[in-house]
């Protein structure tokens, strides 16, 4: 009989981590291990997705290899989403999702460290759209755009992080904390990619449709702060 291991995973700041986790968690650097390091100006956005080399070698110290079923959990920032699409993107599909406050059991404080593993990329082709793409596809019928950032950014009436504001060109807005039901003409949608500033929180819209059973919608890795510099950009 196959034992299933589960592993906890821990996308909170660090002195969050500290200060209580869930017991048996491991913490990972957000920032440094799901996420490759920007190549300079708008190219790749801010948050490329991290290489398979480095992905792999944060989960293998992190104890997480073939039979290990991970669970990630963060604040609400949608990080745990991002590390789930990461792990299926790189061909480990038992993960889930679950948010801290959800948690009602004792919290342990300090660090702790995993067992390591062999984790082993296997990347997915199937599960993003790039920038090329999207252009050559402008006002294609059969793609729908879904921007997963708050409804005043995706109207181009605030733009906090990017100097530019607007959404790409015909996209819908779902904010990735809308705990409303999904749109029956989402779920209906031929070909749905889903974009947010730099590719993090449109992990949570994506985590969702999963759930609702769209697993075949994609992620735009470089979203709105690739995108700004290279296509038509829509405003109110």
């Amino acid at each position: 009989m196959n034992l299933i291991h589960y592993r906890l995973v821990d996308c909170r700041p660090r002195e969050e981590y500290l200060a209580g986790h869930l017991p048996g968690a491991v913490w990972v650097d957000t920032e440094h291990d799901l996420a490759g390091e920007p190549r300079g100006g708008a190219v790749g956005g801010r948050h490329p997705l991290p290489a398979d080399e480095t992905f792999a070698a944060w989960a293998s110290r992190a104890g997480i290899g073939a039979g290990t079923f991970v669970i990630g959990y963060d604040a609400g920032t949608a990080w745990a989403a991002r590390l789930w699409w990461l792990l299926r993107h790189f061909g480990h599909d038992d993960a889930a999702v679950i948010p801290f406050a959800a948690w009602r059991g004792p919290l342990r404080g300090g660090e702790e460290q995993a067992e390591p593993a062999e984790f082993v990329a296997r990347p997915r082709t199937d599960d993003t759209a790039e920038a090329p793409e999207l252009l050559d596809r402008l006002g294609d019928a059969q793609l729908t755009l879904v921007d997963a950032r708050a409804p005043g950014r995706w109207r181009g009436e605030v733009e906090p992080i990017d100097p530019v504001a607007g959404r790409l060109p015909g996209a819908t807005n779902r904010f990735f904390q809308d705990a409303t039901p999904l749109p029956e003409e989402l779920l209906e949608a031929d070909d749905l990619v889903v974009y947010c500033g730099s590719g993090v929180t449109a992990c949570a819209v994506l985590h969702e449709l999963h759930l609702a059973g769209r697993e075949d919608a994609r992620l735009y890795p470089g979203s709105f702060s690739e995108w700004y510099s290279l296509g038509p950009i829509e405003r109110d």
